[in-house]
């Protein structure tokens, strides 16, 4: 048998091994060997060619170079005949040698203006653009279509050996015929299954293209078809603006939408790289599916592909794996950094509930964190949350962390955010919180409530509703009716100008009020407490006085009107059940009612009515509020008195700002008011005063520096020293003064002396400055800013206590005073605390303390009220009663 008995047809060209030429290129075959005509040698002319020249082209037959013409070509023409030049070409014309030279030359025709193309338009060049990148797009189809096409030889080669291999070694082992037959019909069914499954991986890699490069194309060129269409006036925007707008704020609104992109993204490449894959191996598509995956999730498993095609593909995908990893990375990134940044802006939601929520941010803040921070320490810690219009990180932590004081174990916490908006306040729990203090702003008053009214607003329009009360501080006590009427009875008011006017006053009338004040509204002594007690139901208020031996009782809540809180009853007065007592003790769980002790029965004693004198009152530096100031210190001065007013204000305009605050000369009836125009830091200013004759200065914080602590107790600093200098040398030097130590002529001792004449009140700010004036011992002081943060805590721990200071401050009701002890006892009469309760009685006053001779600071709420001790005359007592 011969091996070559294989009928199988010959290929369909002679070349088989390389496979035909696309259709749109010119084949070998239908190339002409003719040779080219050349170009004719004439040299070129300066005459410019003219349209009189022209001539009809020659045919192609004249332009045959053959050595042989046929014989239907006509003759040359004579040499005699003028020869004629193709018009096409121009130069310098041959000589002619029938010419005479002579001959005139043609006139000269004028050239003519070559005429310029217009320029192409834009929808010309787009299109140019297009059909580029189509024919780019065809002729690397035709590569990949002649690559697949030489594979598929290929195989198709291999399938022939195998063939001819089998048949071969038929041979060599003598098979039969039959199964030579049967070799050759599996070999023609596996040639003619192999030919749809190489049309499917064609079309594969053909729909992997077009996925891939199709929709390019179209956002490319859209934007033309668009304009195309639409008219020329149209103003539509166009569509891939559209498209980009869309995208944009489905990325905006949607908070998963770049993870959602980013799987998009990871699945579409794998599915195309698969789909590649699968059109240039032989592998199946889900073993190309997970190769692509491998690919995509690991840049470097390309490194043992083999083959042109399958290597531009795998490096095609892991390019794309790259890509996506970078940006799975940067969204992993951008997460973590915003959670962080959110973290540390204070933006996450605080999950607390009986806290204490702090609105705004002022010099105030570290005082009032530090009293709350105190009062929370019998109940093991709490926790404080503060909202500011600030940093939280970079101002507000770093801001707390430079107040030295000690938070006991309450957990302060900062979030950046607006009172206003109802979606930070409901961020910070504010319907769980029980007690919202609102922090007035620095700056103008009007403009500090204002916000704070809006504020009030926002809080009454929480959906939950509010647990606790709200605590506003308010700048002018004119605006106080307007939050009041806001706010109805969720807002308790305090109004820190008015309440610290007010303390300047009762301390410029009894020198010492100020440090008793001090003790009072801190929470670090002894304190306000309103508590119910059953077993007190139906005994006198009398009674009651004695029944505390930790506490100090000095009032009643009768729960029969209302809950009105009464300050210094009647003895008579029986209490009530659901009546509560108002005592002043160190913590709230530090007091219970005991037995009555045994006491002495209350020996009568004479009520002498102290008379009230005329007094000369200095008022040095410009307040806001000094209207009000003015009103109250015609309330409790005598007839007669005299109230001088010392600021750089001219009189005309101090009188406009009086009467635009609402005073009414008409209606003063104690006092006199002296205007005096000049510097307060200025000595030759100062000198022009009668310093030595004033019973009372007050130094008040200019409003002009009262945004700057550090300015304003400076200024007031200044004119203290240059105040007592100036009574140090106009007053004669007494040897026996209050610090006797020092000596005459030295600059403490000349201060202590003058201090003993007048009573200087000075309004701090700063309590840095509070250890300067208590060292010095040359003035009382009023720090007013810690004194407002104390009050803020008491009313937020408890709001009934506000009505408590209220009527404190008020002209009229019950306020502290100092009293001297000969109203109360004898000479060297030993009494213990119960029975000077019990003799006060008499008064109607309560004594809730005291201060001996050679003591600095007075005690409140004595621990000891059973034991007895010998008083001295220069003792002094503080007791609650009426305004004289």
């Amino acid at each position: 048998m011969p091996l070559d008995s294989d009928n199988s047809p010959p290929p369909p060209h002679r070349d088989w091994f390389f496979p035909p030429a696309p259709p749109f290129l010119p084949s070998s075959s239908s190339r002409t060997l003719a040779h080219r005509t050349p170009f004719p040698t004439t040299s070129r002319s300066y005459k410019p060619y003219s349209l009189a020249d022209r001539r009809p082209p020659p045919t192609p037959r004249s332009r045959s170079r053959s050595p042989h013409p046929s014989p239907e070509q006509p003759s040359p023409p004579p040499p005699s005949a003028p020869r004629r030049r193709d018009p096409r070409y121009a130069g310098v014309r041959r000589g002619d040698a029938r010419t005479p030279p002579t001959a005139a030359a043609p006139a000269a025709v004028p050239p003519v203006p070559e005429r310029k193309s217009p320029p192409a338009s834009a929808a010309t060049l787009r299109w140019s653009g297009l059909v580029s990148a189509a024919a780019i797009l065809l002729c690397l189809a035709s590569l990949l279509r002649r690559n697949f096409s030489l594979h598929d030889q290929v195989h198709h080669l291999r399938g022939q050996l195998a063939a001819a291999t089998a048949k071969l070694q038929s041979c060599i082992i003598v098979m039969d015929s039959s199964l030579d037959m049967s070799g050759m019909f599996s070999y023609q069914s596996d040639d003619d299954s192999s030919v749809p499954s190489r049309s499917l991986k064609n079309f594969s890699l053909l729909l992997s293209l077009s996925a891939l490069y199709v929709p390019m194309v179209i956002l490319k060129y859209i934007d033309l078809l668009s304009k195309l269409r639409r008219p020329q006036d149209s103003e539509e925007v166009a569509i891939n603006k559209r498209l980009a707008y869309r995208v944009d704020i489905f990325l905006s609104l949607h908070p998963y939408a770049k993870p959602l992109v980013l799987l998009v993204t990871t699945l579409l490449l794998i599915g195309l790289g698969g789909l590649a894959l699968y059109g240039v191996t032989e592998d199946s598509l889900s073993d190309c599916l997970w190769l692509s995956w491998t690919f995509v999730a690991d840049a470097g498993n390309h490194a043992n592909v083999e083959g042109f095609g399958p290597k531009l593909v795998s490096v095609s995908i892991s390019i794309g794996g790259m890509l996506i990893f970078a940006m799975m990375l940067g969204l992993v990134t951008d997460s973590i950094s915003e959670k962080f940044d959110s973290l540390r802006k204070g933006r996450s939601e605080v999950i607390e509930q009986s806290h204490t929520l702090i609105l705004g941010w002022s010099d105030k803040l570290g005082s009032l964190l530090n009293q709350i921070s105190i009062a929370n320490e019998s109940l093991g810690g709490g926790t404080i949350v503060v909202m500011a219009e600030r940093d939280k990180e970079e101002e507000m932590e770093a801001d707390i962390a430079k107040m030295e004081f000690d938070l006991k174990g309450t957990a302060v916490i900062c979030r950046s955010g607006s009172p206003l908006i109802l979606a930070d306040l409901k961020k910070v729990s504010v319907s769980k919180a029980r007690a919202i203090v609102v922090l007035a702003v620095e700056g103008n008053a009007d403009q500090s409530d204002a916000r704070a009214l809006r504020i009030v607003l926002s809080l009454t329009g929480v959906k939950e509703g509010l647990r606790g009360h709200i605590v506003v501080e308010l700048s002018d006590l004119d605006n106080e009716v307007l939050v009041k009427l806001v706010g109805g009875d969720l807002v308790e008011t305090v109004v820190a100008h008015d309440v610290i006017g007010r303390l300047m006053i009762q301390c410029a009338r009894q020198p010492g009020l100020a440090q008793i004040w001090e003790d009072i509204l801190g929470f670090e002594n002894c304190e306000f407490y309103i508590k119910r007690w059953p077993q007190l139901v139906g005994m006198q208020f009398e009674d009651v006085l004695i029944s505390f031996p930790d506490a100090v009782p000095c009032g009643v809540k009768m729960a029969a009107y209302g809950g009105k809180i009464i300050l210094n009853p009647d003895d008579c007065y029986v209490m009530q059940e659901g009546d509560e007592v108002i005592v002043i003790a160190e913590d709230d769980d530090t007091y219970a009612p005991a037995p009555l002790p045994k006491v002495k029965e209350a020996v009568y004693i004479d009520i002498v009515r102290h008379e009230r004198y005329p007094q000369k009152i200095l008022l040095c530096g410009m307040r806001r509020d000094i209207d009000d100031m003015i009103v109250v210190l015609d309330a409790f001065l005598a007839p007669g008195s005299e109230l001088w007013m010392f600021n750089d204000v001219l009189e005309i305009d101090r009188e406009r700002k009086l009467i635009e605050g609402g005073l009414d000369f008409s209606r003063l009836e104690n006092v006199t008011l002296v205007h005096r125009e000049g510097n307060a830091v200025i000595r030759r200013h100062l000198e022009s005063l009668p310093l030595e004759s004033f019973d009372s200065i007050l130094i008040l914080a200019d409003e002009s520096v009262e945004d700057s602590a550090i300015q304003a107790d400076s200024r007031s600093l200044a004119t203290l020293l240059l105040i007592r200098d100036t009574q140090a040398k106009r007053l004669p030097y007494k040897e026996a003064f209050r610090g006797g130590s020092f000596s005459e002529g030295s600059w403490m001792g000349d201060m202590l002396q003058a201090s003993d004449k007048s009573v200087i009140i000075s309004e701090i700010l700063d309590p840095r400055t509070k250890n300067l004036l208590a060292m010095s011992k040359i003035s009382d002081y009023v720090l007013s800013n810690e004194l407002v943060s104390m009050a803020l805590a008491m009313v937020a721990e408890d709001r009934q206590i506000n009505y408590v200071l209220e009527e404190l401050f008020a002209e009229e009701g019950n306020e502290l005073q100092i009293r001297q002890s000969d109203l109360y006892l004898r000479e060297d009469e030993e009494l213990n605390f119960f029975e000077v309760m019990l003799r006060a009685r008499q008064r109607k006053e309560v004594v809730i303390g005291y201060r001996l001779e050679d003591a600095e600071r007075a005690i409140i709420n004595p621990p000891n009220k059973v034991s007895r001790r010998r008083w001295s005359r220069k003792d002094v007592f503080v007791a609650i009663a009426e305004k004289e």
